[in-house]
C-alpha cells in the first residue's frame, strides 16, 4: 500500500523532488532498507547517511530524503532531521486515528505493545492499527514511528521515551495523542534529575500535546499521583487513574497467578467488571493491562477483545521472553529481560524469577546506567530482592555492579566480570539441567549478545 509519493514528501518537508516515485515505508537506517522503502540520509556526528544511499537502492529503495544532490531518485531538503519531523507532521495531520501516547520509566514498551495487540483485535479497526516498532520512543524514534503512519490508520500508539526535562515536551507536540499513559515513575535516568519528583515532572510533560477533549490516564498507586495529576489538568478534559487501589477508577479486585505462570484478573472498568488473564508474568503487568484496559475504553475499542489479546501476547524480545536451552541431559530455563534495567524493573522482574520453580536459579545481572551519585547505593540495594527470589548463583557485569558483588558475599556462588562477552563465557561453565537464568541489565552492558548466543546453541 501506498504510504508517501515524491509530490507529498516535498509538499511536507518543502523540498525539492527528482524523480516521481511510491514508497511503502520509511527507514534511516540502511541495514533495514526493504523494497519500496524511503531512506532517510541522517547526518550526525558519528556518520552520514549519504555514505549509504548507494547500499539503500541496492536493498530497494524507492526514494531517498537527502541534503546533499544525488543521482538517486530523492526529496532534497536543506536538513534532513528537520524534513523527517515536517513528514511525521504530516503524518499526523493527514489521519483521523485516535492516537495514544506512552510514556513512564518502565513498562511502556510492553503497554504499547498490549496496546496495538488490543486495538489491533478491535472489530473497530479491524482495518489497521500502527504502533512504534521497536524501542523507538526518541527525538528520531518518534517521528520515524509517525512518518510511517498510514493514513487509513485507525488506532496509534506511540510511545516517548525521555532522559532530560523536555524531551517530551517537544516530542508530545509531534504525536498529539488523543488519550496519553504514564505507566509509573521509579528511579531511571537519576544522573539528569534532582529527585522522583522531578522525573515525575518530565514525564508530565506528555500531557501538554493532548488534543482537546483528551485523556490523561495516570498511575493511582503511584506515589507522585497527585503532582502527576496535576500536571494533567490544564491539558486533560478526563483524568482516570489505575491501580489496586479500590478509589482508583480502572483497578484489579481479584488476581491469581495461573498454572502457566501468567495472571488471571478480575477488574473494574468503570462501572463494569471485566476478568481476563494475562499471559506475562508477574505483579508490574497487572499494572500494565490496567492501564491498556483504561486506553482501550477511552479510544472506543472493544474491552472483551483486549482481554484476548492480553491473553495471548507473547514475550517480548529483551523484555521478558522465555526459551529453553538444551544443557547437559536436560534443559535450562532462560528468561530474557536484557533490553534495560532500573532499580524498579530489576526488582520486578526478580519477583518475576521468586515464583519460578527451578532447580536452581540463576542471575546475570547487568549494571544500571545512568543513575549519578545514588547508583552505588541502587545496586547494592539489589542484593535483598536477590536474595529474596531464591537466587543461589550469578554473574554480576560491569563496573557499577560491584557494590552488588560486596552486598551479596558470602551468601551464594556470585561472580564479577568486565563485559557481556565474559559473562557468557561464565555462564557456559555454570548453567546445569533444571536451572532457570534470568538477564538483565543496561541495554549498552550489551546482554543481548548473550541471550542470542543462548538462542543459537552457543553456550
Amino acid at each position: 500500500m501506498s504510504l508517501w509519493t515524491s509530490a507529498a514528501i516535498a509538499a511536507a518537508t518543502g523540498g525539492t523532488a527528482s524523480g516521481d516515485f511510491t514508497t511503502t515505508g520509511v527507514t534511516f537506517d540502511s541495514r533495514e532498507v526493504g523494497p519500496g522503502d524511503l531512506f532517510v540520509a541522517m547526518t550526525g556526528a558519528a556518520t552520514d547517511g549519504h555514505r549509504f544511499l548507494d547500499q539503500a537502492f541496492a536493498r530497494g529503495a524507492a526514494g531517498a530524503l537527502v541534503s546533499q544532490p544525488s543521482v538517486h531518485p530523492h526529496v532534497l531538503v536543506p536538513d534532513t532531521m528537520a524534513a523527517l519531523e515536517n513528514l511525521a507532521r504530516a503524518a499526523r495531520a493527514r489521519t483521523a486515528a485516535k492516537i495514544i501516547g506512552v510514556t513512564g520509566s518502565v513498562g511502556k514498551t510492553g503497554t504499547k505493545e498490549a496496546l496495538y495487540a488490543a486495538l489491533e483485535r478491535s472489530a473497530r479497526a479491524r482495518a489497521r492499527a500502527h504502533r512504534s516498532v521497536k524501542s523507538y520512543n526518541n527525538h528520531t524514534g518518534v517521528p520515524l514511528s509517525l512518518a510511517r503512519m498510514p493514513a487509513e490508520t485507525r488506532f496509534g500508539v506511540f510511545e516517548m521515551g525521555m532522559n532530560h526535562a523536555g524531551e517530551l515536551a517537544h516530542l508530545t507536540t509531534l504525536v498529539r495523542p488523543h488519550v496519553a499513559i504514564i505507566t509509573t515513575i521509579a528511579p531511571a535516568h537519576t544522573e539528569f534529575f534532582r529527585d522522583e519528583a522531578a522525573i515525575a515532572d518530565a514525564k508530565g510533560e506528555i500531557f501538554r500535546g493532548l488534543e482537546p477533549g483528551g485523556v490523561a490516564i495516570v498511575p493511582y498507586d503511584s506515589p507522585h499521583r497527585d503532582r502527576l495529576i496535576a500536571a494533567a489538568m490544564p491539558y486533560a478534559a478526563r483524568i482516570v487513574t489505575f491501580g489496586l487501589d479500590k478509589a482508583a477508577d480502572v483497578r484489579a479486585i481479584e488476581t491469581m497467578r495461573t498454572e502457566s505462570g501468567g495472571t488471571f484478573v478480575t477488574a473494574v472498568v468503570g462501572t463494569r467488571e471485566l476478568s481476563f488473564t494475562i499471559s506475562q508474568p508477574g505483579q508490574h503487568w497487572v499494572s500494565n493491562s490496567l492501564a491498556v484496559l483504561a486506553a482501550v475504553d477511552a479510544v472506543g475499542g472493544d474491552l472483551a477483545l483486549a482481554g484476548l489479546a492480553l491473553a495471548e501476547l507473547g514475550g517480548l524480545a529483551g523484555r521478558g521472553a522465555r526459551f529453553t536451552v538444551a544443557v547437559g541431559d536436560g534443559q535450562a530455563l532462560v528468561i530474557d529481560e536484557s533490553y534495560n534495567a532500573n532499580p524498579s524493573s530489576m526488582r520486578a522482574t526478580l519477583a518475576v524469577l521468586a515464583a519460578e520453580p527451578a532447580a536452581r536459579k540463576i542471575v546475570v545481572l547487568g549494571e544500571m546506567r545512568e543513575l549519578g551519585a545514588g547508583s552505588d547505593a541502587y545496586h547494592a540495594g539489589l542484593a535483598e530482592p536477590v536474595l529474596a527470589a531464591g537466587v543461589e548463583a550469578g554473574i554480576l557485569v560491569g563496573e557499577r555492579a560491584r557494590p552488588l558483588l560486596n552486598a551479596l558475599e558470602g551468601k551464594g556462588d556470585f561472580v564479577h566480570v568486565a563485559d557481556a562477552a565474559a559473562a557468557r563465557a561464565s555462564l557456559s561453565t555454570m548453567l546445569a539441567p533444571g536451572d532457570a537464568v534470568l538477564i538483565k541489565g543496561s541495554n549498552g552492558v550489551g546482554l543481548a549478545a548473550l541471550v542470542a548466543g543462548l538462542r543459537s546453541g552457543e553456550h
